[in-house]
């Protein structure tokens, strides 16, 4: 991949960039494993992890402002995201939840951090496997709870429905919570981010390729490079909204399944 300050340029033309500025060799050998984007995710696991145990590890009345960042993050996991939308035993999701959203935000983030620049989640796979274990935990602890033919009997057949409207009812209802809900849960986040690291791209590549130009085009290169800035930290809050659009929605959904009714 062409990194953000190298020129994306063939011949003599701008080759604007595509999806194939996402197909990212191994970075040593030959092993799909040893691509950048497994890396990252990787990196993720270990900074999570390592930011979240130094700053309880001498947890104390009065915080200190690490023990506090990381308060913060918990209780906004667990208060906005569990107790609110899942209600009445929530806590048992918020280990779950709180992964989730921290997983996803700090792999969104790469794609504005130096030397990293690259958002793990604009590859599709790992959305994928995101939504799955969604659809994984919301229709097992439906299932737990109401058993396997009360739940899918109310996925089929809509309680207070007219008989006659199950014909096509049932068939949309088994659609939306058997593919729709994970196949969208997973695109959105994909898209987005895919779409705003090539957003940066077009205009950061575009700002260096300008700048190698006639005088009148270096002229114009620094509207796009202070584009790239801004679509940066427009970029930045599409993060942040993904990560928590992600959870939202999978609380949204074990709710759901938790409910009398769904």
């Amino acid at each position: 991949m062409r990194s953000l300050v190298s020129l994306s340029a063939e011949g003599e033309g701008f080759v604007p960039p595509s999806s194939n500025d996402f197909e990212l060799p191994p970075i040593f050998g030959n092993s799909a494993f040893t691509t950048k984007p497994v890396f990252l995710v990787f990196l993720s696991v270990i900074l999570i992890s390592v930011f979240f145990i130094l700053s309880s590890r001498k947890a104390a009345i009065i915080p200190s402002k690490f023990q506090f960042a990381g308060e913060s993050v918990y209780a906004f996991v667990r208060n906005d995201l569990a107790r609110d939308v899942i209600g009445h035993d929530f806590m048992r999701f918020v280990p779950y939840l709180f992964t989730l959203f921290t997983f996803i935000l700090t792999n969104n983030l790469f794609g504005i951090i130096p030397l990293l620049q690259f958002p793990t989640m604009s590859r599709v796979s790992f959305p994928y496997v995101l939504a799955g274990t969604v659809y994984i935990v919301f229709h097992y602890v439906g299932i737990r709870k109401q058993g396997a033919w009360k739940y899918f009997k109310e996925i089929m057949f809509m309680p207070g429905v007219p008989k006659a409207a199950y014909i096509l009812i049932t068939p949309l209802e088994l659609l939306t919570f058997l593919l729709v809900r994970p196949l969208t849960l997973s695109l959105r986040l994909f898209a987005n981010m895919f779409a705003g690291h090539l957003l940066l791209l077009v205009f950061i590549l575009g700002g260096e390729h300008l700048f190698q130009g006639v005088i009148g085009l270096k002229l114009i290169s620094p509207f796009a490079f202070a584009i790239g800035i801004v679509l940066t930290f427009f970029e930045f809050m599409v993060q942040c909204l993904q990560a928590y659009i992600f959870t939202l929605l999978a609380a949204l959904y074990i709710a759901g399944a938790l409910a009398d009714e769904h």
